[in-house]
């Protein structure tokens, strides 16, 4: 056995003798749907293998369970908000961003295309529907001020998630929280059409709508390096074949294949990360502050470890 030994050691490192691909657990910020198109084209046509990954794609049960379950060392990579990271690293969660799928904001107001509400200086003494009072608060804030308006202005009515309906049935006159590739499309495939007001647009600083996060303590950065390639990879190949690329994504669940998938997909694939290694620091530092200026993080500083860029180490 001895004498053995040595010899199958041998084996597995040389040329064309299979060796099994690294198993990396990734957890989506929710179900599976356009956003993660790079993740999905990647582990269809073969990118993630190629890198020598094998990459199980868990949807969570919670969409504010990624961030935890990286931390706690049960998933690998984790998909989550810039928002949520700089709040989440800032209450002391060991998170760090090392790469970005959806590179800029999806979130919007939205109101109706029919009702009287044209520009966000209309909406004084209407009614705003939101679902995550903080975050959402301080997108609308923002944008009321940059239209001379205040919170006192508005009432905020919590519509706990129904964004769409509560503005299609008139129960609010704009809705904060929306995203521009789905609840738009949403309205519209029920023949109510709306219009958004995106909050990059309307003085909220650029931020990246969906980061890929890791544990900064335990993170393995080969293995990270080698995902990232394969969805950058993905992403070139959905925008050399955006067709083809939706047969391929729709045809991995029923549940795809409808209206508002395919509708969503034209919409979201300009927003998708070309290179999700790039990080652009000062944009980060922008946001940072913004948040501490609106009572979200304690700190206007930029917390070190909070986002890196792979290509630089």
């Amino acid at each position: 056995m001895k004498k053995l030994l040595p010899i199958l050691l041998l084996a597995t490192a040389l040329p064309g003798v299979a060796q099994a691909n690294d198993k990396v657990t990734l957890m989506l910020d929710w179900f599976v749907n356009p956003d993660h198109a790079p993740i999905i084209i990647a582990r269809e046509k073969g990118f993630f293998a190629e890198q020598g990954l094998d990459v199980d794609v868990v949807p969570p049960a919670d969409p504010s369970d990624p961030p935890k379950m990286v931390a706690a060392g049960k998933a690998d990579i984790g998909i989550s908000y810039e928002p949520q990271l700089h709040m989440l690293a800032d209450g002391g969660l060991p998170i760090v961003r090392v790469g970005t799928l959806v590179s800029s904001p999806l979130n919007c107001l939205l109101v109706r295309d029919d009702g009287s509400v044209k520009t966000i200086a209309d909406l004084k003494g209407k009614k705003v529907g939101d679902s995550l009072p903080g975050f959402e608060e301080a997108l609308l804030s923002t944008m009321l001020k940059h239209n001379g308006l205040e919170m006192k202005d508005v009432e905020v009515v919590n519509v706990n998630f129904s964004i769409a309906p509560s503005l299609m049935s008139k129960q609010v006159d704009a809705v904060i929280g929306a995203y521009r590739n789905f609840e738009l499309n949403q309205m519209a495939i029920q023949g109510n059409k709306g219009h958004c007001f995106n909050v990059e647009d309307e003085g909220v600083p650029a931020y990246d709508e969906l980061v890929y996060i890791a544990n900064k303590d335990t993170l393995n950065r080969d293995v990270i390096k080698r995902f990232l390639a394969a969805t950058k990879k993905a992403v070139a190949y959905i925008n050399a074949n955006k067709d083809e690329s939706w047969k391929v994504f729709s045809a991995t669940a029923k549940e795809l294949q409808d209206e508002l998938n395919k509708r969503a997909w034209g919409d979201t694939l300009p927003h998708l990360a070309a290179d999700p290694v790039a990080l652009d620091k000062d944009r980060y530092a922008k946001f940072q502050a913004f948040l501490k200026d609106n009572g979200l993080v304690k700190d206007a500083a930029l917390p070190a470890g909070l986002a890196i860029d792979l290509g630089k180490e």
